[in-house]
């Protein structure tokens, strides 16, 4: 059974995001430089844009680049970058494909620990600690993947009853308990220049 996501705020994006491993981590690398809901909307705008109810690695893996990202680029796009995006989502199809047979899950199914999880994590294109750490609390929060020690792994992120990020936005209510976090932070960041 797939989980209840909240992440998109809307249900269809927010479906294909409880029901795939790849659409969530494309989401995932989206969030960044745009609204968190216009991130993980993506994968549903991308999944209708193939044609498809899903992404698949090996489709995406095989697209012309130049191609792909024409179709990221179409009003409206994806991303406020839909080119360098489009280069990013390409790269990490191609690099789970060559590594892992196109399957996301793969990357944790086996997993004895968190940190081998995040480390795997860590080298896929175009995630860094951050967004690594961030995409492991989210599996440990909502997707009920916990391997030994996956809240260490995560840092931050993994505590329980945090509004940090993605990993804990399971409606409207946590959405602006997460904006209003980062809201926090930002002003923090700006005070101590």
């Amino acid at each position: 059974m797939s989980p209840e996501i909240h992440l998109a705020q809307q249900p269809e994006a927010d479906e294909l995001l409880g029901r795939s491993p790849l659409a969530l981590m494309v989401g995932m690398l989206l969030d960044q430089q745009v609204p968190m809901e216009w991130a993980f909307t993506g994968p549903f705008t991308i999944a209708e844009r193939l044609g498809k109810n899903d992404l698949d690695a090996h489709e995406i893996a095989a697209l012309d680049p130049e191609g792909f990202a024409a179709l990221l680029s179409q009003k409206p796009a994806v991303h406020r970058y839909p080119g360098s995006m489009a280069k990013r989502i390409h790269q990490l199809c191609q690099y789970l494909v060559a590594e892992y047979d196109g399957d996301p899950t793969a990357l944790w199914s086996d997993a004895p620990s968190g940190k081998e999880v995040l480390g795997r994590l860590l080298a896929l294109p175009g995630f860094g600690k951050q967004k690594a750490q961030i995409f492991l609390a989210l599996l440990g929060k909502q997707y009920g993947v916990r391997p030994q020690g996956w809240r260490e792994a995560a840092g931050a992120y993994g505590e329980e009853r945090a509004h940090r990020s993605a990993a804990d936005i399971t409606g409207p209510e946590s959405l602006a308990r997460v904006r209003a976090h980062k809201q926090e932070l930002k002003r923090a960041a700006k005070g101590a220049k």
